[in-house]
């Protein structure tokens, strides 16, 4: 997909959550890249402001453009390797809060569908259920609103926009996503509505649990 208009917030350049000798956690803004994409006016991303001041920085997990909220990467080679082990083994723990459109009849549930890349139409992704590989997210409600729905949203698997194309297979897709909002969700909101709001993993080097929290900013 071509970024039309990219046009990534400036301040904070970084907003740092964490920082020790070994990781830094960032909440990452709505509108920034997580890494650059290929043109040069997509040059601009959270990897390369960081590269600038940490140049051996790690990059460990990701999130999607419009996406905010944390993420925690590595200053040290070794514990890259321990961090990506821990998302590869789902030993941590990733909490989104999203607002989604409609009413789903049930208070919470799980979403349990395989997610494959839709080629034609790339970076989309599409449900698949001879080719697609296992995904799975839990989801609960916390606010019911006039038209839409403010959810809490675990991802069991980390699949690319697992959480958008779940609540869109529910029906309900999230507020103001560009890729698969249909056209009153979308211009229900500036920006999609998806935050990673809590994450927690065990610290690299030293072995305690860490947990971390970013206010939702919608």
């Amino acid at each position: 997909m071509v970024l039309l208009n990219y046009n990534p917030p400036q301040s904070p350049q970084l907003d740092v959550v964490f920082r020790d000798n070994h990781i830094v956690v960032f909440n990452k803004p709505s509108g920034l890249l997580t890494v650059p994409g290929k043109q040069a006016i997509h040059k601009d991303s959270l990897a390369v402001r960081a590269a600038r001041v940490w140049p051996n920085i790690g990059v460990v997990h990701r999130l999607d453009m419009a996406t905010s909220g944390l993420l925690v990467w590595a200053l040290e080679k070794k514990v890259h390797g321990k961090l990506a082990q821990q998302f590869e083994k789902r030993t941590t723990s990733k909490e989104y809060i999203a607002r989604i459109f409609g009413h789903p009849v049930a208070d919470s549930g799980v979403v349990d569908l395989p997610l494959i890349c839709d080629w034609p139409n790339r970076p989309k992704q599409k449900v698949d259920h001879l080719s697609g590989k296992s995904s799975q997210t839990f989801w609960q409600v916390i606010q019911r609103e006039a038209c839409a729905t403010r959810v809490r949203l675990h991802p069991i698997t980390g699949r690319s926009h697992q959480l958008r194309v779940h609540m869109l297979a529910m029906g309900h897709p999230i507020l103001g996503d560009r890729l698969y909002a249909n056209e009153q969700a979308l211009a229900m909101a500036i920006r999609l509505q998806l935050h990673a709001h809590k994450l927690s993993f065990n610290h690299p080097v030293d072995g305690r649990r860490l947990q971390f929290e970013s206010p939702c900013p919608f």
